[in-house]
């Protein structure tokens, strides 16, 4: 790389602390209120669908659209019509949401079962596969059971998840800056 691009990098690196930062104080306080930010995601989720709806609708009247008009109508309505529901009431929609996500965990746990058996001959291991199936299976069956655990659960894994990303961010970030001063 040309020592102008490090110190044009190099000048920016506190926007990666930043970053870095805000997703630390985010993983925190995933931890502190891990129901709040199941919620937040949800009205979240809502905002960013209610602006893909309105955009959707809007590009309805341009000439030039990738898809049919039909397709994008659907597409806006559906968007608004879920933007709405989640703003309105986000924990129904996280509750929602977390269901979605148990129905998908049974029918991943079922195939990663079916796929060891059909494997089982060719791989070694493949009761590892097995064993995943199965687990995902009792964790799907778990957020069904208990909604509200697994909301606070999954708002805790994003907790964590944020909090490797902030400390990955304000790492890179110091890095670029001691990078761009070498050159």
């Amino acid at each position: 790389m040309s020592a102008g691009l490090f110190a044009s990098l190099g000048r920016s690196w506190w926007v990666l602390v930043l970053y870095g930062v805000v997703a630390v104080l985010f993983g925190i306080g995933a931890f502190l209120w891990p129901g709040k930010t199941a919620v937040a995601i949800a009205w979240a989720f809502g905002v960013m669908a209610l602006a893909e709806g309105v955009l959707s609708a809007i590009a309805l009247f341009t000439r030039d659209v990738a898809v049919s008009k039909g397709w994008l109508a659907l597409y806006a309505l559906a968007s608004l019509v879920f933007g709405v529901m989640a703003i309105v009431n986000p924990v129904a929609t996280a509750g929602v949401l977390l269901l979605l996500l148990a129905a998908w965990l049974m029918v991943a746990g079922i195939y990663r079962i079916v796929l060891a058996i059909r494997i089982r001959k060719e791989v070694t291991g493949e009761w590892m596969i097995a064993l995943s199936g199965v687990l995902a299976i009792a964790l799907g069956v778990l957020f069904v059971m208990r909604p509200a655990a697994g909301l606070v659960t999954v708002a805790l894994w994003i907790g964590v998840a944020a909090l490797f990303y902030g400390v990955l961010q304000i790492l890179a970030g110091f890095r670029l800056r001691r990078l761009a001063k070498a050159f």
